[in-house]
């Protein structure tokens, strides 16, 4: 699946400066990488090199041995490393779990399910979080605390920071937008808990944000996809193909409004990987993928991840391959 197909639109000023370089890359890389690939003929970043995590079935074939975001921190501060390292949230005030329904705007009756992965809280609640729940294959702890940069800005700090940014868009767009949690709980939800939210509010789409906690070296962003999963409560059949419609557009418009390249450690270089072991995405019955939007462990990804303005930049990537997803095929014209 390509990254220039629906809902990716180049910029002007980047297609006009595309020469014989370029179409002979377009010509060479398949699937998910050819939008990357274009920006990177041109002008885009694009060093990396590492390993691969071991929990995803990637799109194409890819090495193991990285941790997930799932991975604790090394202190009791949520997300480890140095107290008060964390940069100024710079996000607009957050004001409750859900929004108003919208007055007007494409996306009038559209219902957005944003979970920003982990709790703040969820450090000082190891006995609840390490509870087993079950996500249909198997049982799971409920939560994890998530990661951190090497400076300390923990990943439930940068998920509600992002989650605050795309309300705003979406609600502009007229969607109404619920948040599994705003840091107004003690802890979690639970994965279990965060998937039943989704479908009790009949969500058109969910987005579970996230960041890595990968190895140094190991760079970029990667949508994770539901798989076919029919186990006890899970039957995630009926939305793996919504799913990736959800993925791809989401995939594309991150990559053209961040500029940021596909992960160089899962996905084959596609930026797309398929997973079967996420109670969120097991027990959702409605569109649901997870975006890990960089690697908080690696020097370069946390320059960008404790950016406000690149987290604005991210918040408008993905919430333009969710509205991309909401209008379908005339988004794509």
């Amino acid at each position: 699946m390509s990254y220039t197909g629906p809902g990716f639109d180049p910029p002007p000023s980047r297609r006009s400066r595309r020469g014989p370089l370029t179409v002979a890359l377009a010509a060479l890389v398949p699937g998910a990488l050819l939008g990357w690939a274009v920006y990177a003929a041109v002008d885009g970043p694009g060093d990396g090199g590492g390993s691969a995590s071991a929990s995803a079935t990637a799109s194409a074939s890819a090495p193991s041995g990285a941790p997930s975001s799932a991975a604790a921190p090394p202190s009791g501060r949520p997300g480890g490393g140095k107290p008060g390292a964390s940069p100024t949230a710079e996000s607009p005030s957050p004001s409750g779990s859900a929004s108003a329904p919208a007055a007007s705007g494409p996306l009038k009756g559209k219902v957005v399910v944003i979970d920003p992965g982990h709790n703040p809280g969820n450090f000082r609640h190891t006995a609840e979080i390490n509870r087993q729940v079950d996500i249909g294959t198997n049982r799971k702890e409920c939560d994890t605390t998530g990661t951190s940069t090497n400076d300390g800005y923990a990943e439930a700090e940068f998920t509600l920071d992002v989650a605050h940014r795309m309300r705003a868009l979406l609600e502009e767009q007229g969607a109404t937008v619920k948040l599994t949690q705003d840091a107004d709980r003690p802890f979690g939800p639970c994965v279990d808990e965060r998937a039943r939210i989704g479908n009790r509010a009949k969500a058109d789409a969910v987005v579970s944000l996230h960041a890595d906690g990968s190895g140094a070296g190991n760079r970029g962003f990667h949508v994770i996809l539901p798989g076919a999963v029919h186990a006890g409560a899970a039957d995630t059949r009926a939305i793996v193909g919504p799913s990736r419609d959800l993925g791809e557009r989401i995939a594309g418009n991150f990559v053209r409004v961040t500029g940021s390249a596909p992960s160089n450690y899962v996905g084959g270089g596609t930026g797309l990987v398929t997973r079967e072991d996420l109670g969120g995405l097991n027990l959702s019955t409605v569109p649901k993928v997870f975006i890990e939007c960089g690697n908080m462990r690696d020097s370069k990804d946390a320059a960008l991840l404790t950016s406000g303005a690149w987290r604005q930049k991210a918040a408008q990537g993905i919430s333009d391959g969710i509205v991309s997803f909401l209008r379908g095929p005339e988004s794509a014209r």
